[in-house]
C-alpha cells in the first residue's frame, strides 16, 4: 500500500464523529501526518462552543512532538464527507513555525481521489516573519 492510501486510512480509523458533551464534538475531520522517521501520527477535531478546540491537524502534529518527533513529511486532512482539504491558516502557521528551514517541502495531500499533492511552500509562499 502506498504512503498517501497509509496515511488516509489511518486518518479513518479515527475519525469518528461524536457529541462528547452538550458543548464538545470530536472527530468530524481526522488527520495523518507523516513524520522524518516514517511513522504515522493521527488526531481528530475537536470542536468545543468557544475557542478552546483544536484542528485535527494540529492535533496529530501535537502527538508527533509528544512522542518525541518534529519533523513532517506530509499531512492528509480527512473531512467528514471522506475527502481530503487544506489545513486551516492556524495548522499551516503551526507547521512553518516548527519547521521554519524545510516547511516549504511538507507535502499536502489536496484531493485523495486524484492524489493531487501541494506544498506547505506553495499554500504558505511568504511567511510573516
Amino acid at each position: 500500500m502506498e504512503t498517501w492510501e497509509k496515511m488516509y486510512q489511518a486518518a479513518k480509523a479515527v475519525q469518528n464523529d461524536r457529541r462528547i458533551s452538550e458543548y464538545i464534538e470530536a472527530g468530524g475531520v481526522a488527520a495523518a501526518v507523516l513524520s522524518g522517521s516514517g511513522k504515522i501520527y493521527t488526531g481528530v477535531c475537536i470542536d468545543t462552543c468557544s475557542t478552546l478546540g483544536i484542528c485535527a491537524e494540529r492535533n496529530a502534529i501535537f502527538n508527533m512532538i509528544t512522542c518525541g518527533e518534529q519533523e513532517i513529511k506530509r499531512v492528509i486532512a480527512i473531512m467528514p464527507d471522506g475527502k481530503s482539504g487544506a489545513p486551516c491558516g492556524a495548522c499551516r502557521e503551526l507547521m512553518v513555525q516548527l519547521m521554519p528551514e524545510g516547511y516549504k517541502n511538507i507535502e499536502i495531500l489536496m484531493d485523495y481521489e486524484s492524489k493531487r499533492v501541494v506544498t506547505l511552500g506553495e499554500l504558505t509562499p511568504e511567511w510573516w516573519i
